[in-house]
């Protein structure tokens, strides 16, 4: 595990100056644009321009916050935290989300002003120069930082990337309204103000939603889970993977558990050297570190067992809400059945292992019942 543990540490380490270093490229690019804009919108009185400009100065400040959240969560495990620091960066993401939010209000706020006090807008060549050039800056950057941030999984820079190749398209709206006033002298300034502004306070809630979803945790992604049970499942002696949970503790920060059958004829010394090969494996493919691998015994020898197997599943999934039955073991000396069933959130935990236990005592009465209910965590 120290290997891994240094392997970790590197992928930390690299992910951390890419985030940096792509933030600054976005704060520099920003903070032109910023002071671009505002000249242009000062001059020829444009709100719409002003506001551009200061949607700009957030984005710059988002990525001084992403700075902060990155160098914050790489900070190594210690003994009161001993996961790590990786979940600062949601907290970081949830304050770029709220610096977006109140940008666009306090945006929306002007444009209303502008619109019960209405101001001539004076455009020059100049200026829409101006803002055409910012047009195209923003588009470049925003692929850049968009990609980089799916490149290390960051969602701070993913989220930086996708608003700035919005920001394009409302500063081209912005270059429209420039050009309806000079050729029919129509000020559509404020109202394409209001539009703006609507926009970013969109994106905020977004953001913020989202980054709420990672802190409380959501449903794992059904490509991830598969991915990581076919991993498991190419160890020769595995019959099948079940019960993945996975816990995250930042971005590419994910510890999980799994469950997995194998033979009942292997000795503890062939469990413990598969499931260690299991661990090396899915790190080394996915990054997630295994924490936790529990056993299922399966029948391998006895005909009677595979019938009642066979029986009991079709009881079990006659039912809407029981979505697998896994693990079962059947000890047909002692008289004991056991096995776990994932159930929907649909119905009552309690309630529905009371209604198979009824339902399979009636066919096996002599047999003692073990039933876990399992959560419906994953696809």
């Amino acid at each position: 595990m120290s290997e891994l543990n240094n392997d970790m540490a590197v992928l930390s380490a690299n992910r951390e100056k890419t985030i940096v270093k792509t933030s600054i490229i976005g704060i520099v690019t920003n903070l032109l644009l910023v002071g671009f804009k505002a000249f242009v919108g000062l001059v020829s009185n444009s709100i719409a321009v002003i506001l551009d400009a200061v949607n700009n100065l957030s984005d710059a400040l988002s990525s001084v916050i992403t700075i902060v959240g990155a160098k914050l969560g790489a900070k190594q495990p210690d003994k009161k935290h001993p996961l790590g620091y990786g979940r600062i960066e949601y907290l970081s993401s949830m304050m770029v989300a709220a610096l977006v939010l109140y940008a666009g209000i306090t945006s929306l706020v002007e444009s209303i002003k502008k619109i019960i006090h209405p101001e001539a807008a004076d455009y020059s060549i100049v200026s829409l120069v101006i803002i055409s050039v910012a047009i195209v800056v923003k588009l470049f950057l925003g692929m850049y930082v968009r990609s980089q941030g799916k490149k290390v999984n960051s969602g701070a820079l993913t989220a930086s990337g996708s608003d700035a190749l919005f920001d394009a398209i409302l500063s081209t709206s912005v270059l429209a309204s420039a050009i309806i006033f000079l050729l029919w002298d129509v000020s559509l300034e404020a109202y394409v103000g209001v539009v703006i502004a609507g926009f970013i306070i969109k994106a905020g809630i977004e953001m913020m939603i989202e980054t709420l979803n990672d802190i409380i945790g959501k449903r794992e992604d059904a490509d991830t889970i598969r991915e990581l049970k076919e991993i498991i499942c190419e160890e020769e002696s595995v019959l099948g993977a079940y019960d993945v949970t996975l816990f995250n503790y930042g971005p590419n920060k994910n510890y999980g558990s799994v469950h997995i059958e194998l033979p009942d004829n292997l000795s503890v010394d062939d469990v413990d050297k598969i499931t260690r090969r299991i661990q090396t494996d899915v790190y080394r493919k996915t990054g997630v570190i295994l924490t936790g691998i529990g056993v299922y015994s399966f029948n391998t020898s006895n005909d009677e067992a595979a019938q009642m197997r066979n029986a009991i599943q079709k009881m079990v999934m006659s039912h809407s809400w029981a979505l697998q039955l896994h693990g079962f073991y059947a000890d047909t000396e002692k008289k004991t059945i056991r096995f776990d069933v994932v159930v929907s959130f649909d119905v009552d935990r309690k309630e529905a292992v009371e209604t198979l236990t009824k339902e399979i005592h009636a066919s096996y009465p002599d047999y003692e019942l073990l039933i876990i209910p399992d959560t419906d965590v994953a696809d």
